[in-house]
This record gives C-alpha cells, sequence and structure tokens, in this order.
C-alpha cells in the first residue's frame, strides 16, 4: 500500500489515512503489566458503558464546516456548504454528512466545546488526557487511565491504538509509566476485499515472532532464547517468560489466546457490512476496533490524517475527509447498535481544535481553538442531543460552554468511574483524574 506522507504546518509527518502506530511495550514485560491491573482498583459496579472507540481526526478538523454551520454569517465565514435536515428535528449538519445525517438521533453533538491552545501537539495532549498539558507532569492518555482503572478481559490488550496521534506523549501513559502504554497494531487492514483482507494485522508485544509455533511457546527454554534473537531490538525487560506466577501464566494465555487473533479476522464479517464501513484502511480500521471492543478490548483509538487544512479546506474536506468520516462513522454507530453493542460503547469522534470562523486568501481556515464541536454516541449519553450552540459567527461558545475536562470526566462517569479519583505519581504524588473537569449532567441518558 502506497503511502502519501503530510507534513503539518508544524513539520509534523502523517498519514492521510491510516497511520500504523510505532508505540510498543518499551521495557516492561507482559506480566508485569498484567500483576500492575490486577492491583487496579475496581471499577464502580454502576457503570453504563464498558468501552470506548476513539476517531481521531489529525491535524484540527473544520467543525464549523462539518457540525455547525453558519449559514447566515458573512460570506467570508460560512463557508462554500449547505446546512442538510437530520434524522434529529431542528438539527443540521453540512450536505456532506448526509449519512450522519440519518443517525444523529442517535448521538450527542457538542457545539460548545472550547480550549485555549490552538497548536497541534498539546491542543492533542488536552483533549486525548482531559488536562491541560504542563511541562511539570505527563498526564495519562484516556486510554491509559482506562487501562488502569478498568478490568480487562482475559486474553485481549486492554488499551489498544491503530495510530500514533501527535508527539512523543499523546496517547501515551504519562506519570502512571510504561505498563499502561497502548499495545500498537502493526500492519494494514487494506481495503476490505477478499479473505485474506486483514491478515497481516497484528498487536506488537502479544504475537510470536516468525517461526514460533504454540508447542514451542510451551517450553520455556525455546521462548526466552527465541526471544534473545527475535527481540533483541527491544528492551531486554520485555521478556515474556520471567517467572513461573500468576502474572506468567497469563501473560502466556494472552499469547495462546486467539480473540485478538479472530478480531482481526474481518472475513468473518459479511462483505456487504466490510463494504459498509468503507473500502480504504480506515474504515477497515474502525470495522477491525469495532471487533476488537466485542472481543473485550476496553480502549481503541484509530485516526484519519490530513485535517490541517490551511488551503484548500473545502475541496479536501469535499472530496476527501468528509466522505471517509460520513461513511465510516456512520456505519459504526449503526453497527454497534445492530450488535447490540451501542449503550455500553462510547464512540468518540474529535480532533485537537477547530479552524478558524474566517476563511484566509488559500480557501482554508487556521487554527482555532475557542470554538469546536465534537460528536459522542453510546455509553450512557444522550440520543439525538445537540448540546450548547456558538455565536452568530461560530466565533466562540454561546451558551453551555465546556471544556476538554468536562466531556472527559463525562466519560468516565459513564464508564463507572469517579472523575474525582485520585492517582499516585511514582513519588507519590496525588493526582485526580481530570483536575479541572466537571460532569456535564445535560449530556447523561
Amino acid at each position: 500500500m502506497a503511502s502519501r506522507l503530510r507534513t503539518d504546518c508544524e513539520g509534523f509527518h502523517r498519514r492521510d489515512f491510516l497511520k500504523v502506530g510505532a508505540a510498543g511495550l518499551l521495557g516492561l514485560s507482559l506480566p508485569q503489566i498484567l500483576q500492575l491491573e490486577a492491583q487496579a482498583k475496581e471499577s464502580p459496579k454502576n457503570k453504563k458503558a464498558n468501552a470506548v472507540i476513539m476517531v481521531w481526526l489529525a491535524g484540527g478538523p473544520a467543525t464549523i464546516d462539518m457540525w455547525d454551520l453558519k449559514p447566515e454569517a458573512p460570506e467570508g465565514i460560512r463557508g462554500e456548504f449547505k446546512p442538510i435536515d437530520t434524522k434529529l428535528e431542528g438539527c443540521r449538519i453540512s450536505e456532506h454528512l448526509p449519512k450522519m445525517a440519518q443517525v444523529t438521533d442517535k448521538t450527542t453533538i457538542i457545539r460548545s466545546l472550547y480550549h485555549t491552545i490552538p497548536n497541534h501537539g498539546p491542543g492533542t495532549v488536552w483533549m486525548t488526557t482531559g488536562n491541560k498539558p504542563t511541562p511539570a507532569l505527563q498526564y495519562p492518555a484516556l486510554g491509559s487511565l482506562a487501562t488502569k482503572l478498568m478490568p480487562a478481559e482475559a486474553g485481549v490488550p486492554p488499551y489498544v491504538t491503530f495510530s500514533e496521534l501527535r508527539n512523543g506523549s499523546a496517547g501515551q501513559a504519562g506519570f502512571l509509566g510504561t505498563a499502561y502504554n497502548p499495545f500498537s497494531v502493526e500492519g494494514s487492514p487494506g481495503d476490505g476485499k477478499g479473505k485474506g483482507a486483514a491478515a497481516n494485522l497484528r498487536v506488537r508485544g502479544i504475537t510470536l515472532p516468525t517461526g514460533f509455533t504454540l508447542e514451542e511457546l510451551e517450553n520455556r527454554d525455546k521462548l526466552l532464547r527465541g526471544f534473545d534473537s527475535h527481540f533483541q531490538d527491544l528492551d531486554k525487560a520485555s521478556d515474556l517468560a520471567e517467572g513461573l506466577d500468576t502474572f506468567h501464566k497469563q501473560a502466556l494465555e494472552i499469547l495462546r489466546s486467539d480473540k485478538t487473533k479472530k478480531a482481526f479476522d474481518l472475513a468473518q464479517e459479511k462483505q456487504e457490512l466490510r463494504d459498509r464501513y468503507g473500502s480504504n484502511p480506515f474504515g477497515q480500521g474502525v470495522l477491525a476496533a469495532r471487533r476488537l471492543v466485542q472481543a473485550g478490548v476496553r480502549f481503541v483509538t484509530i485516526s484519519l490524517g490530513g485535517w490541517d487544512t490551511h488551503a484548500g479546506n473545502f475541496t479536501s474536506l469535499k472530496q476527501r475527509l468528509l466522505p471517509q468520516v460520513d461513511q465510516t462513522l456512520s456505519a459504526l454507530i449503526e453497527d454497534l447498535e445492530q450488535q447490540g453493542m451501542l449503550d455500553r460503547t462510547i464512540v468518540y469522534c474529535a480532533g485537537e481544535f477547530n479552524r478558524t470562523p474566517k476563511v484566509n486568501p488559500r480557501a482554508g481556515r487556521d487554527h482555532w481553538a475557542r470554538s469546536m464541536a465534537v460528536v459522542l454516541a453510546g455509553g450512557g449519553f444522550k440520543r439525538g442531543y445537540v448540546h450548547g450552540s456558538t455565536d452568530a459567527q461560530g466565533m466562540a461558545p454561546g451558551s453551555d460552554a465546556c471544556t476538554p475536562d468536562d466531556v472527559a470526566s463525562t466519560m468516565f462517569q459513564c464508564l463507572g468511574i469517579e472523575p474525582g479519583t485520585e492517582l499516585q505519581t511514582p513519588t507519590g504524588r496525588p493526582i485526580q483524574l481530570f483536575r479541572e473537569g466537571k460532569v456535564i449532567e445535560k449530556l447523561l441518558a
């Protein structure tokens, strides 16, 4: 599969389709990870959701051209797209999101979100941790928090990422330590055609090296010798067979388990459904994400890049970006509903910020964090609800303003985790999950 790399305005490279992440275990063995998970506190019993699929629009999507159009604004602000009616009375979204218009009765659209950092890296960190970045501390990603606080199903990794987000800390475990970093997907899901459409997808760190068999896995000596040669580029602490305690046995059980392998076997789905998600790596990756959650994974992040539209914003959105999001996100919501999974799975579609209401001379929009919109569905969020509004020109929230901290707090409330829960840094310092966040009660079903 050919890669078309893009460089955004801050010099970061990313693919404008599914970008496979490179984050790994980085120095901690799987038995140690399992042991740390077992020491975590149990989630409260009254939770509504047990998993999250985060669809990340990397680069800063122009949500003013997607979820919060301003058709009555002056020409230099309203843009080229027309709003269309949706299944939710009174809610209108972009004409280039017709499939999403048919599932708005199952979604919550937040139109009054804002923050204060219109820069890609720090903006991504804020949105994906629920805490404003600070040089003094690296806050853990939402997926890492879920890993820490929610027991995972046996035989599957708790937190999986199909894609790098922005920089070295975004999407990572921060002060929690490498035990709670994501397991990264390697390979490509392809275009959804043929029986082997996702045969080369694998999760780094829980896949046997080439040439190993399950019979060899049973022999500890052979396993250790094999990792010495095949995993020599990894930290020595990542040997998967140190000790014969319970956690070692669980680590080997994950390696033996076929749950993850089966989740990646998209050929088990009907071709009609695979086509519905989209015959491209992003669409097939999101289908794989649904299957991973179905297998017991707690948090999956998958990214679609290319949203840094300083020039040609409307052409990029119309021809390439919005059709993919429209098809794949609507398919995910419908599929989760049909599988009976939507009420216990949170779908979260967001990017690091919005883009300027004012269109620049290159028919583009620049960075804008003072107002933005995100879409949520399932997992205890209201169905058919639009939260808040922006002013007449989309410059700032007009009602029910909220921050990334508030959205993260509300998500974790739905997961049965009290947002005021305190964790400890390695030095023993107590840190609240979301130091400025408050649950947005109006979002809850």
